[in-house]
């Protein structure tokens, strides 16, 4: 039975993985969640029997071992929730490697608008008011009066930027 597992923290190059139902619940095998004791921590977890994991796959993450039932096994996810999983399900025992990957900063713009670019996001983000008038409708450097920032609920698209039907011309203040 071929399994491809995710590393985990603790794991060691020649370490020996066992998988299957008979494998001791050590970091780094791989065992179906029905025989995991409650309260360990588990990671690359199986949604249904053969699918190869994909549940708690990130660095660092993983999932605990609430409680077993008759209707399957309880885990508690790294958002938080509780999820019902078959007993046949795989998981890999442990906490997935690379844990400190999101401490290291960015050195370069670039690396910055690729990681952006990679989750969907517009980078960098310009201000309105730092853009050319023919651009922004809060546009231009000139020493003007700053444009009227609210808008109407009726205006069109295009024109409807900053503070959309506002009831008040901007943040609130302590009084």
């Amino acid at each position: 039975m071929a399994y491809h597992s995710i590393a985990t923290e603790g794991v060691y190059e020649g370490q020996m993985i066992e998988v299957g139902e008979k494998a001791l619940a050590n970091i780094g095998n791989v065992i179906p969640l029905g025989e995991i004791p409650e309260g360990t921590m588990v990671c690359n977890i199986e949604l249904s029997p053969g699918d190869g994991g994909k549940m708690a796959r990130s660095s660092g993450s993983y999932a605990t071992v609430v409680s077993h039932t008759s209707e399957g096994t309880i885990i508690k996810l790294p958002s938080g929730k509780n999820r019902y999983v078959n007993d046949f399900c795989l998981a890999t025992v442990g906490v997935a490697s690379a844990a400190g990957r999101i401490e290291k900063p960015f050195l370069r713009a670039g690396a910055k608008f690729h990681w952006m670019k990679a989750k969907g996001h517009k980078y960098p983000r310009i201000r309105g008011r730092a853009m050319v008038a023919a651009a922004h409708p809060y546009g231009s450097s000139k020493r003007s009066a700053r444009k009227v920032t609210t808008v109407s609920r009726h205006a069109p698209p295009g024109k409807k930027v900053g503070l959309i039907a506002a009831r008040s011309p901007g943040r609130k203040r302590k009084k």
